[in-house]
Formats: C-alpha cells, sequence, structure tokens
C-alpha cells in the first residue's frame, strides 16, 4: 500500500526501528498520522483510523554507509579499515537486494559504489586478505550482474579481475565461460568451464553449461559447413 503522507511514513519508520528481524507488529495510525481529511480514495476513506500490520523479514541500516559516501575520497582514506568493510558489505547486501528484485542497473551501481572503495593499500598481509575477500565477492556479483544486463564483455573483465584474485575460484570461472559463451568465443569458453569443472567436478550448473557450450558449438560448425557447401555448389555452377 502507498504511504499517502510524510507523517505517516516518519511515524511507520519509527515504529520499525522498535522492531526485531522476523518480529511481526500491528501499528495504529489516528487520521492525523496517516491519510488526514481528505483519506486516499477510492481505498481509503476520510478521517480514517489506519492499521499497518507489519513482519520485518529484514533490515539494513544505512545511514553509515550513507553518510561515508557523503565524504570526499580524502576523508574516506582516513577511515580505519573495519568501518570501510563494514560499509562494503552494507551496500553489496544493498545490491543483492537490488538484484533479487530484478533492478540490475541500480545493483550494479551499488556493486561499483562498493569496488571503488576497496582500491586502498593494505597496511599488512592480513588486512589485504581482508580486502581481497570483500572486493572478490563483489567483483563475483559485477560479473553476474553484467550477464543479466546482456553485457558480456563487461562480465567477462570482471571475472577475469576476480581470478586474479582467486585464479582457481570455481564461480568465476564459471561467470567467464557464460561471458565467452554469449560471445560466441567458444575455445575461450570451453576453456574456463573445463578449469571451473576440474575444481567442482560435481557442480551441475557447470556440466549443465558444457552441455550446452558444446550443443552451440556443433550448431556452429553445421551451419558453417552449410554455408561452405552453398558458396562451393555457386562456384561450381558459376564456371560451368
Amino acid at each position: 500500500m502507498k504511504l499517502g503522507k510524510d507523517v505517516t511514513l516518519s511515524g511507520l519508520e519509527i515504529g520499525l526501528l522498535t522492531m526485531k528481524t522476523g518480529e511481526a507488529a500491528r501499528f495504529v495510525f489516528t487520521p492525523h498520522y496517516a491519510y488526514g481529511r481528505l483519506g486516499c480514495p477510492p481505498l481509503i476513506p476520510p478521517n480514517a483510523t489506519v492499521v499497518f500490520e507489519v513482519e520485518l523479514l529484514d533490515f539494513l541500516d544505512s545511514a553509515e554507509s550513507d553518510a561515508f559516501f557523503e565524504l570526499i575520497p580524502e576523508q574516506q582514506d582516513t577511515f580505519p579499515l573495519q568501518k570501510v568493510l563494514k560499509v562494503a558489505d552494507t551496500e553489496r547486501r544493498f545490491g543483492n537486494y537490488l538484484y533479487n528484485k530484478q533492478c540490475f542497473e541500480d545493483a550494479k551501481d551499488r556493486y561499483k559504489r562498493v569496488f571503488s572503495i576497496l582500491g586502498r593499500s593494505p597496511g599488512s598481509e592480513a588486512e589485504r586478505c581482508q580486502i581481497n575477500a570483500s572486493k572478490l565477492l563483489v567483483l563475483l556479483n559485477l560479473s553476474l550482474t553484467y550477464l543479466k544486463l546482456e553485457r558480456p564483455a563487461r562480465a567477462l573483465a570482471y571475472g577475469e579481475k576476480a581470478l586474479e584474485i582467486d585464479h582457481r575460484n570455481a564461480k568465476a570461472l564459471f561467470r567467464c565461460g557464460q561471458a565467452c559463451l554469449c560471445m560466441t568465443e567458444y575455445g575461450k569458453a570451453r576453456d574456463f568451464l573445463a578449469r571451473a569443472q576440474r575444481v567442482q567436478p560435481f557442480n551441475h550448473d557447470i556440466n549443465n553449461e558444457l552441455k550446452k557450450l558444446e550443443s552451440c558449438y556443433t550448431n556452429y560448425m553445421e551451419k558453417e559447413k552449410e554455408m561452405c557447401c552453398r558458396m562451393f555448389a555457386s562456384l561450381r555452377s558459376s564456371s560451368g
């Protein structure tokens, strides 16, 4: 239901802040805090008291993340790594939410915003591992999202960046294989998918993608053969 007035939204937000994940609650708003004397025809009459029944399935607090991205890069660089990683995780989870809602462009923008803050130089090997772990997740998300956006070249680029962090990552190899298949680069697709299969030999998605690749390649070769036959037939006809 669309909220009719800002004050209603604020009241509901205040109520939501009192709840825990998984909790259900009922909020009653008088007309002043709901739709007022006009109501919201035809569903809500004038001067109606409104009842909202709410179940909080999940909650992401973006206040800290939003405040961080309002800072200039020089100010962001002064923040402790753990705080930056927390912001990155929040933004990535927002991206996941948008992805699951099939808002792929918005999800992509969230993921790219995460990646933009993970370029700082680590102060130790432990920090390098933490940064790379966060980078790997968002690179895999970017690769998948660009596949959904039907931009396989970008999907391949981000998949290969993920492989620079972990050259045996099955998801990255799989994404790269999918991207190459979309671009009809069958040799590269087979190489990536075969490497993914060696890492996870019983992964159904990988095995099915290899079958799809073989089918696509067979069809491609048959069309090439048919085209060549027509060309030669045309040449023989011309020479005769």
